[in-house]
Formats: C-alpha cells, structure tokens, sequence
C-alpha cells in the first residue's frame, strides 16, 4: 500500500458518495431480462441493455455470461485490496507481436443506469468481438479488457498492470461516454508516440478532419479512465470518448476548468456531461450512429496497427 494508493481510495470514495446522494430520490427501472438479451441482437445499442440499470456485480456477472454463451476463452482476473474487490475479464483476438488494449470497464456509480457510462463501451467492445468472430485482425493481438472498478479510481486495472504487467504492448485506449454526439476526441494525449501518430491516421482514412471531426487534446483534470493505469507503467494510452461538435466550446471549457464550471453549469453540464453520474444515464439519450462511429474508429484504429 502506498499514499498514492490512498489518495485514489480516497477520491472514489468521495465520488461514489456524491452520487448515492445525488441519484437517492430516483429507483431505477428493472434491467431487461438477460436471457432475452442472450439471445437477442448484437447492435451496440441492443447489448446496452445487457448492463443497464443492474448493480455492479450483477454487470459484470452479464459481461461474463454473454462471453461465455459465445464459447469465448476469457482470461478471468480476480483482485481484492482495501480499496475494493472485483474480476477484470479479459479476450484476445487477432495475432501478432504487438499488442493494442481497448478498455471498458463493466461498473457503474450508485443510483444511475450506466448507459453512457459505460456499458455504451462494454457493448461496443463486445459488438466488434462478434464482428471480428470469422476475420480477426491481422498483424496485431487486440486485448479487449473489461474492469471492474473503474469508478474507484480504476482500481481494477491498477491491479491488472502491477500483476499481468505490460510487456508488448503497443498502445491503450480506453473507452468512456461513447454513446452521444459525432465527434471523437482523444484525451490524455499530451506526448507524441507511434502508436497516437497511427490513431490520427486511421481517423483520417475515415475522412475524419483533426480539430473539426475529431480532436487531440491534453491531460484532463479531475476526469481520469482506466488507461492512466497503463499511461503510469510507461505505455502510450489514451482516453477515447464521442461528444456532440456543437458543444466542443461548452465541453473543453467544462472539462479543462472543473471548478469554475461546477459553479457555472450547476443547472446545466454540456453533453455528454449532462447525464454523467447521474439516474437519467438511461440507453434512451443514446444515440445509434454514435455507437456506430466508435466502432468503426476502432476496427481502422485496429487494422492500422497491424500493417
């Protein structure tokens, strides 16, 4: 245990608090039934519902049994430290010597349905799992890791690295409120490497335009992902999110001035900020060409790193 270690315990606890108060007066609507969810459609906005308004143990109960009706091998990685508890799962496709991570942790704050946040990521990740099912990637291993505690100041990656470590991988992004607006950005991305410099240039063989259709942008204060746990052991790693172009003013101002904005947007946060942490995170703010646009960043991304 370490100060640094405490002062994340800290901060989730804090977190976490703040939004049991936040979401108390609202009781969420039953999950739909995960049978049905099984057996049903493999769309991103339809495998949404296979976390949506359920606790955390039973979301990552959900992730586990959808791989495991899809005879998927899955690396289970259980971790217990006073911070917290939980199992990280784990799915590799695709052959080569480097390695890419693509990250969406399957938690959840108190009271909120944890649409956007984040089983809008699990559902894309898991999309593409289906996707790539009869041509994986070529030249590249894709890790697809699914966290648990993410919201504990990514406690269940922290555990990942210090005992997988983080040998041969090329890159990381991990994947957060990827279900409203048309417009990627990359954050966290303050130092050049090749594997951003190849990100850019997947985006832009989807016609994407830097600082129009998609943005770079520095470290964020206060918002962190499961990705600064790699970025921490010397991997590039970087956060990936879709916002709404229209509010990119509104949402560099809120996210680069936390304090300012907390007293400025007390009524009102720009999306996607707007339902984050809070009951109305529900699949029906999402948007299905949202979805969509991230999941074709990420099959470019990928097939970038393999050439």
């Amino acid at each position: 245990m370490s100060w640094r270690d405490v002062g994340f315990w800290a901060r989730g606890r804090l977190s976490l608090a703040a939004s049991r108060v936040a979401n108390r007066r609202v009781a969420l609507p039953a999950p739909a039934p995960l049978d049905g969810v099984l057996r049903g459609p493999t769309t991103p906005l339809a495998l949404v519902r296979l976390l949506e308004n359920r606790s955390n143990a039973e979301r990552e109960a959900a992730v586990g049994r959808w791989l495991a009706s899809r005879g998927v091998e899955v690396d289970r990685h259980r971790f217990a430290t006073f911070e917290g508890r939980g199992e990280n799962l784990a799915v590799e496709v695709g052959r080569g010597d480097r390695t890419v991570v693509l990250i969406a942790h399957h938690d959840a704050v108190p009271g909120s349905p944890g649409a956007n946040d984040n089983a809008a990521a699990v559902a894309i990740l898991l999309h593409l799992l289906e996707r790539w099912g009869p041509r994986p990637p070529e030249g590249v291993r894709v890790r697809l890791l699914f966290p648990a505690c993410e919201e504990l100041g990514y406690l269940g990656t922290r555990a990942w690295v210090r005992e997988r470590g983080v040998r041969g991988i090329a890159g990381v992004l991990s994947l957060e409120l990827c279900g409203v607006g048309d417009s990627l950005a990359l954050w966290d991305a303050s130092t050049p490497s090749p594997f951003l410099a190849g990100v850019r240039t997947a985006l832009e063989g989807l016609g994407l335009v830097a600082d129009v259709s998609y943005h770079v942008v520095g470290r964020i204060p206060v918002f962190g992902s499961d990705h600064r746990a790699f970025a921490a052991a010397g991997v590039p790693a970087y956060g990936l999110t879709v916002v709404p172009a229209a509010e990119a003013t509104a949402l560099r101002s809120f996210v680069f001035s936390p304090v300012r904005s907390a007293l400025r947007h007390a009524v009102r946060r720009p999306p996607p900020f707007d339902t984050y942490h809070t009951a109305r995170d529900a699949s029906a703010t999402l948007d299905p060409a949202a979805l969509e646009h991230v999941a074709v960043a990420l099959q470019a991304i990928v097939a970038a790193a393999g050439r």
